[in-house]
């Protein structure tokens, strides 16, 4: 994945298990990158190494200010896109509220509830 974020050091702050898949939330992000995150949600498949999916909170690009100051990036292993700006995901629990749900529709979990671990 040529798109993931190239994480140093970082903490992780809420865990949950959806289905088949863990997801970890992290901050206090250090990485290699060029990028400012906030928060960085990972989603891993049971059995895999790495995550498959990330969802990242960073600085909304100017010209989408207007919708929030904190874009929801989205990278897969076949590109990244910015897909939604919000000023609530500052706080970490609208960041994981808005990003599971992300997650459950983008791979049709949604009759899979989170269930949280840390």
């Amino acid at each position: 994945m040529d798109n993931k974020p190239d994480i140093k050091t970082a903490i992780p702050r809420q865990r949950y298990q959806l289905g088949q898949f863990s997801v970890t939330i992290l901050g206090d992000i250090e990485t290699g990158d060029a990028n400012d995150y906030r928060y960085i949600l990972a989603v891993v498949h049971e059995g895999n190494p790495e995550p498959g999916l990330y969802l990242t909170c960073e600085p909304a690009p100017q010209e989408a200010r207007d919708k929030g100051h904190w874009a929801m990036r989205l990278i897969l292993p076949d590109g990244a896109q910015v897909f939604a700006a919000n000023d609530a995901w500052d706080d970490i629990d609208a960041f994981a509220r808005d990003g599971l749900a992300a997650v459950q529709q983008l791979l049709q979990l949604t009759d899979e509830e989170p269930f949280r671990l840390l």
